[in-house]
């Protein structure tokens, strides 16, 4: 029967097995296996005293061979890689890493070996065979070394957090590479070829909504909304020649809101935690800055909406496609995002 306070029933066949009583009338099977040093076998109405027994036998013996029963029973239940990235770094890193959204990316795609994998698993000798396939496969080592780094802070959270005794990998070294490596930026030729290359992908699109809606028209069908002659047809024009007109970084226009634009003073401020410095800092903007701003900006939207939000007002963060598009159509090549900030 329940009292006022726990207690405990030891098992006359099984020197180690008892029951726990709470006040609640909740019991519990546990056994002893050495000085403070406990585990729960379950609650008594889901396990029978038989089952218990042989549970408590089977901690009994590993215990008595030097193994701690209660680190196997936390490696049974441990995450997974792939879920802890989910369930608990990425709710953490949503609010306190600027670029969270390309750090969880990162993890999930550039470590698809390693999801499945418990998180004390995962070991030196399994990352230098994922980094030696890297390398093999093209990556650079810069490119390298951002996943490694974003996986062993991943780790330290799960050793600060207690999922993790120790960090696995916190000796996996950095490969070497190139502090100052040569600076690429648009000579004027390239930049007028980029210029032209956006102009004709704005036009293409315009005349493919056309003649879709024409095809529409002509069987009765709703049409599709009109992409004007003014306002570009998506982003991605008009992030090009803003980060070539203000060295903005690609993720700072990604996080750009109407409240940081000011068209009258014409600058734009990119606050703290968008900044990579995590330094706010005030942006001047030139003719053609504000004038595609002031083309983009849609009547009566509200100061904290993104200037450049994703289809359901989300946060904008993928032009890979579209932007390998333009270089291939200007003939550009060995020319990154970032390097629009160089010719700034």
């Amino acid at each position: 029967m329940p009292g006022t306070r726990p207690y405990e029933i030891r098992d006359t066949q099984l020197k180690g097995l008892l029951l726990r009583v709470q006040p609640s009338g909740v019991k519990s099977f546990y056994v002893e296996y050495g000085r403070g040093k406990r585990l729960n076998l379950g609650r008594a109405d889901a396990v029978k005293p038989t089952q218990a027994r042989q549970e408590a036998r089977n901690v009994l013996a590993e215990a008595y061979k030097g193994k701690d029963p209660i680190a196997a029973s936390r490696r049974a239940k441990a995450r997974s890689f792939g879920e802890f990235v989910v369930e608990l770094y990425k709710p953490w890193a949503e609010e306190h890493i600027r670029t969270s959204d390309e750090t969880i990316r990162r993890l999930e795609r550039s470590f698809p070996e390693f999801q499945k994998l418990k998180l004390e698993d995962i070991s030196p000798y399994l990352v230098e065979k994922w980094r030696t396939a890297r390398r093999k496969a093209g990556a650079k080592p810069g490119t390298v070394n951002r996943d490694l780094d974003d996986l062993k802070s991943c780790l330290a959270k799960a050793v600060a957090w207690g999922l993790l005794t120790e960090h696995p990998i916190v000796n996996v070294r950095r490969l070497r590479a190139d502090p100052s490596p040569a600076v690429r930026f648009l000579p004027e030729d390239e930049e007028t070829r980029l210029r032209g290359a956006l102009d004709a992908r704005e036009a293409r699109i315009r005349a493919e909504r056309a003649s879709a809606n024409a095809w529409r028209r002509a069987r009765g069908y709703p049409e599709l909304p009109s992409l004007g002659d003014k306002a570009p047809v998506d982003h991605l024009k008009p992030l090009v020649l803003l980060s070539l007109n203000t060295g903005l970084r690609r993720g700072e226009l990604f996080g750009l809101r109407w409240d940081d634009v000011d068209l009258d003073r014409a600058n734009v401020t990119v606050r703290g935690p968008q900044a990579k410095s995590g330094r706010t800092r005030h942006v001047p903007l030139n003719r053609e800055a504000l004038s595609i701003l002031r083309i983009c900006q849609p009547v009566g939207i509200s100061g904290a909406s993104l200037v450049f939000p994703g289809r359901h007002g989300e946060r904008f963060d993928n032009v890979r496609r579209s932007w390998a598009g333009v270089l291939e159509t200007a003939g550009i090549e060995k020319f990154r995002w970032h390097d629009l900030r160089h010719s700034f």
